[in-house]
């Protein structure tokens, strides 16, 4: 007993948190106090910048009048479903009329039809120039009036120049560039006459910098870029916004396999993990058109290095765009 008493004796009582707030220096105590605090409202901040944005995805396109071309692909697609369910009033375009049917049954199916509006169908072609007249007024009597145009398609090739033909050359222009650029000039005059109206160009990385065995399909991207910056000053005294979206790829999925790399500068263009996926392409899209931003780059840090070493650093870019086709080949003779 009188062991336990000694260490009962010896036992002094803990202090308070507060009490020990107190013995701490002013300034300390207030960092430690304040940090925590800090925290919780800057987490409260991007949470309810998220909210907003969401919120705003939602509310931004309802019935407006939205174009959206080459709808069958995995980023149409994902674009129609969300201004479908944002309340749009849709025009797909597509050059099969049986998948667009599918396409606008299956937005019917997963929307509430109180809430949204059945899409309109357009066949579209872009290698077939010779149609676009008619396409054109047939988008036009949909609604009378276009809002947004999304113009997304993309036709690739990957070969050595000398031995793509002149005809393919031709059918990558017209679904590249004359397609996308008619359609925007046969939209406009009604866009001019209402001084509203966004034009949402969806292109390629490469068309601000060329990636061998892809000539005529960067020559293509460079064309439409240059079209479009070129119109987004000549329209914007009446009110029109023009921008530009390019991406390094549109991957198929988030569980797309990754594609082995035989050189250093496919690591620009590889399908993962510098890809997006059309979800990722289709938020990036309403953001470009809710902020109204003129051009928009969706990439990793490493393609975008190589866009501004092609600005100012050319001799090193080419030289490793040649090292990575002396590397190719090297690895196929192995």
């Amino acid at each position: 007993m009188v062991v336990e008493g000694e260490m009962d004796s010896n036992i002094t009582e803990p202090e308070s948190v507060w009490g020990i707030f107190q013995e701490m220096d002013p300034l300390l105590t207030t960092t430690v106090l304040l940090v925590p605090c800090v925290i919780v409202v800057t987490a409260g901040a991007f949470y309810l910048y998220g909210m907003v944005v969401s919120l705003m995805s939602k509310t931004s396109v309802r019935n407006k009048v939205v174009v959206i071309t080459d709808a069958l692909t995995g980023l149409g697609k994902e674009c129609a479903r969300v201004f479908h369910k944002g309340g749009a009033r849709l025009i797909l375009c597509g050059k099969s009329w049986e998948k667009l049917e599918g396409l606008a049954d299956d937005l019917a199916g997963a929307s509430d039809p109180s809430l949204t509006f059945p899409p309109k169908l357009v066949l579209l072609d872009f290698g077939d120039m010779d149609s676009m007249p008619e396409v054109i007024a047939e988008i036009l009597e949909c609604y009378g009036c276009l809002d947004i145009v999304i113009l997304n398609s993309s036709l690739k090739v990957k070969a050595p120049a000398q031995s793509v033909s002149l005809e393919m050359d031709k059918l990558l222009m017209d679904n590249n560039y004359f397609g996308p650029a008619t359609l925007a000039k046969g939209v406009l005059p009604t866009m001019i006459s209402r001084r509203t109206g966004h034009l949402l160009l969806v292109n390629s990385i490469q068309g601000k910098l060329a990636v061998p065995f892809r000539t005529t399909y960067a020559a293509s991207k460079h064309a439409v870029q240059a079209f479009f910056d070129c119109l987004r000053a000549e329209v914007q005294e009446y009110g029109i916004s023009v921008s530009t979206v390019s991406h390094t790829f549109i991957s198929g999925s988030a569980s797309q396999k990754t594609i082995p790399s035989k050189s250093i500068w496919s690591l620009l263009y590889s399908q993962k993990p510098l890809g997006v996926t059309p979800d990722e392409a289709a938020i990036e899209i309403v953001k470009t058109l809710n902020n109204k931003n003129k051009e928009v780059v969706i990439a990793p840090s490493l393609p975008k290095v190589a866009i501004y070493a092609r600005s100012f650093l050319p001799n090193i870019f080419f030289a490793v765009m040649a090292a990575g086709v002396k590397n190719a080949e090297a690895l196929e003779k192995m």
